[in-house]
């Protein structure tokens, strides 16, 4: 949707919320309504049972069944698998609220912002906050860094760049690579590790439950991450006054990144199964019919959020979506939270010295709305002033 001003609104279902509390679009041959409101989103992502997450390659929007060939756990499970699986990895993601984990992302960090420093210029999309993202992920992980760069390889997006099935199974391949690499060292401690070495009811994790667990783990935070970063880079850059004010108060970086992530609104929306069928709105959902629960348009709900177009890093409260909502709220939220928290407080004191060369805008279709989302080209040169 157009802004009065002629330029892309970040929400782009402002006019459909305010008409209906959904949206009918049509994706892999259904037409499956988007939930709009805050309060309907929210509550759908509580009621499993109407909406069902027991649906392999159908959670996304469009449905992965031709890029990968595991179901990604636990998002693709409903109560009581879905608890049982996500209290076995849970430990693990809640690793990034230790302050020796914060501390190694704040060195990533600052080592990579002295090298954005020491460039002519940079195009932040493809060399900043990819290499950034990968190279996080690896200390998530507990990998050495040159890991990441073969994850660089794969680009911003694991499956919606080039040729989605010939990565599918490139990507499959590889976990199923290191599940082997994990088995064959005893002593070994990164994430595939830990992985061998979890069980269910006394019985160890198949290698397609494994691989499940570590297609989300890769898929889930990729371009979402990048697409983040990529934003705060820019709102520094453009308000260095306000985010060096910001920077001064620890408690006041955590409520700019809140802001951020509803700003954002890395993920536009998930998808759900309705066994029964469901009636959203005046459409009928037919059994094992889909809907969406879009994160997006409740992020921006005017009846939650005042001026939700406005970036406000003081907002509050802030019951934003953009980690999704209920059981299935992203488990990797603390990692990216402090991520970006350490890179908040490290580019605000050079905001002032960053200029913005090129900024062009990448744009996402969701079936008739068009919406803002990250960049395609975001180049920045820092100053020595």
């Amino acid at each position: 949707m157009n802004k009065p001003d002629g330029s892309i609104s970040r929400d782009g279902f402002a006019s459909a919320r305010e008409r209906s509390p959904a949206l009918v679009e049509h994706s892999d041959g259904e037409h499956i309504p988007l939930i709009l409101r805050h309060r309907d989103v929210r509550a759908a992502a509580k009621d499993w049972e109407t909406f069902s997450s027991d649906a392999p390659f159908r959670v996304p929007i469009p449905s992965e069944e031709k890029v990968r060939r595991v179901r990604q756990i636990p998002i693709e499970l409903d109560p009581p698998q879905h608890a049982a699986y996500r209290k076995l990895i849970e430990p693990w993601f809640l690793r990034p609220t230790r302050p020796d984990y914060v501390a190694k992302l704040d060195g990533l960090v600052a080592r990579m912002i002295a090298e954005l420093c020491e460039q002519s210029e940079v195009d932040v999309a493809n060399h900043f906050a990819l290499p950034m993202q990968s190279r996080a992920l690896a200390i998530l992980l507990a990998m050495p860094e040159c890991e990441a760069e073969r994850w660089i390889e794969w680009g911003n997006s694991l499956y919606r760049e080039g040729d989605g099935e010939a990565k599918g199974k490139q990507l499959d391949d590889y976990y199923r690579a290191q599940i082997e690499r994990a088995r064959s060292e005893p002593e070994a401690e990164d994430f595939f590790a830990f992985l061998t070495r979890l069980e269910i009811d006394g019985k160890p994790l198949s290698d397609d439950e494994l691989a499940g667990i570590a297609n989300l783990t890769f898929a889930g935070g990729r371009d979402t991450v990048i697409n983040a970063i990529s934003e705060l880079v820019a709102i520094v850059a453009q308000r260095p006054d306000l985010t060096e004010q910001v920077a001064a108060q620890p408690s006041a970086i955590h409520s700019a990144v809140e802001e951020l992530v509803r700003w954002v609104s890395p993920l536009s929306f998930i998808g759900r199964v309705c066994p029964d069928g469901a009636r959203i709105k005046n459409h009928e959902v037919p059994r094992d019919g889909r809907v969406g629960l879009c994160w997006l348009s409740a992020n921006y709900d005017e009846g939650v959020f005042a001026n939700p177009e406005e970036f406000r890093p003081d907002r509050k409260p802030n019951p934003h979506m953009g980690f999704g909502s209920g059981r299935h709220a992203c488990l990797g939220a603390a990692h990216a939270r402090a991520l970006l928290r350490v890179l908040f407080a490290r580019l605000a004191p050079i905001g002032s010295q960053m200029q913005l060369l090129e900024m062009e805008p990448a744009m996402e279709q969701i079936g008739t709305v068009r919406r803002r989302l990250g960049y395609k080209n975001l180049t920045v040169r820092v100053s020595s002033d």
